[in-house]
C-alpha cells in the first residue's frame, strides 16, 4: 500500500516497528522516521495499518506507556488519521474520540483483497466516518483501493469488515472441505476445480487458492492468526446482537487447532491442513 502511494506521487514518510521493512520504501523515495511521533510530525494525513487493537492504541496514542513517541505527540490540530487496520468497532470509536479532543479527524478504513490486492492497488476500502473527512482522504484511498465505500459513522467500516471475515471463513473452509472430499474420492481434482470455478460454486477462494490447497501449498495472502483475531471481533458483534454464527464458530475452532499446531503465520488457506490431521 505504501509503495502504491509512492508510485502515485505522494510524498511519504514511513515508520515500521520492524525497521528493516522500511528499507525498500526508502530506496523508492520515502523518508524514514525513527518513531510514530516523528512520522506524524507535520503530516496532514497519517495512515496506519497495524495488526490489532493493542498495536493501534500503542502506536497512535501511546497506551502502554510511551506517549512521547506515539503518533499523537506529532499530530497537529487539523490533521487526519486514516486507520486501515482491522480492529473492533468500539476501538475505532475510542480512537476517534481521543483524537477529536486534539482536533484530529479519524476514519476507520479496513481493507479487503489480501496481499494481491494491496500490491495491485485494487483493495476494497470499507470506510466509517464523516462524508467531508472521506472526501478529504479520497485521493489517498484511491491510491490503494479500487472500491471506496462509506458505510456510516466511525466503526461502520469495522463492522463491515467483520461481515467480510465471516464470508471469508465460510468460503475458505468450504473450498478446503470440498477439495478434501474430492481427493478422498480419487477424482482428478484440478480438472474438477477448473470445471467448478465458473459455475454456481465459484468463488475467489476456489479460483485463487483451490489449486494450492490441492498441492498442500499456502502462499501468504492473509495470516491465519489474524483472520482468527478478526473472527473473534465478528463473533463478539454477533453475540452482542443476539445472533448465532455457527459456521464462523466452527471455522474459529478449526483455526484454533491449526494455530496450536504452529500454523498461525500461514495463509488462511492452510485451513486445508485441518482435513489432513490424523485426528480427523
Amino acid at each position: 500500500m505504501a509503495a502504491n502511494l509512492l508510485a502515485k506521487g505522494f510524498p511519504l514518510t514511513v515508520h515500521n516497528r520492524h525497521r528493516e521493512r522500511e528499507l525498500s520504501l526508502a530506496a523508492a523515495g520515502a523518508r524514514r522516521a525513527a518513531t510514530p511521533a516523528e512520522a506524524a510530525r507535520g503530516a496532514g494525513l497519517l495512515a496506519l495499518c497495524l495488526s490489532d487493537d493493542t498495536a493501534v492504541a500503542e502506536v497512535l496514542l501511546g497506551w502502554g506507556g510511551d506517549t512521547a513517541n506515539a503518533a499523537l505527540a506529532g499530530l497537529e490540530s487539523g490533521a487526519m488519521v486514516v486507520d486501515f487496520s482491522t480492529i473492533a468497532p468500539a476501538s475505532s470509536r475510542t480512537m476517534a474520540s481521543a483524537l477529536a479532543e486534539h482536533g484530529v479527524a479519524y476514519l476507520d478504513a479496513p481493507v479487503t483483497g489480501g496481499t494481491e490486492g494491496a500490491r495491485a492497488g485494487s483493495l476494497s476500502v470499507l470506510v466509517g466516518g464523516g462524508a467531508a473527512d472521506l472526501e478529504r482522504a479520497r485521493p489517498v484511498l484511491e491510491a490503494v483501493g479500487r472500491t471506496i465505500t462509506c458505510l456510516g459513522p466511525v466503526g461502520a467500516g469495522q463492522e463491515a469488515k467483520a461481515v467480510n471475515q465471516v464470508l471469508v471463513a465460510g468460503c475458505y473452509a468450504a473450498v478446503a472441505e470440498a477439495m478434501a472430499l474430492g481427493q478422498r474420492l480419487g477424482l482428478p481434482m484440478e480438472e474438477v476445480r477448473q470445471a467448478l470455478v465458473g459455475g454456481a460454486a465459484g468463488s475467489w477462494a476456489l479460483e485463487h487458492r483451490g489449486s494450492s490447497m490441492l498441492r498442500g501449498e499456502f502462499p501468504l495472502g492473509f495470516r491465519l492468526r489474524l483472520h482468527r483475531k478478526d473472527l473473534a471481533i465478528a463473533l463478539e458483534a454477533a453475540a452482542a446482537s443476539d445472533l448465532g454464527l455457527p459456521v464462523a464458530r466452527q471455522v474459529a475452532a478449526m483455526e484454533d487447532d491449526l494455530i496450536a499446531a504452529g500454523h498461525g503465520d500461514e495463509d488462511v488457506s492452510a485451513l486445508a491442513r485441518w482435513f489432513g490431521a490424523e485426528s480427523r
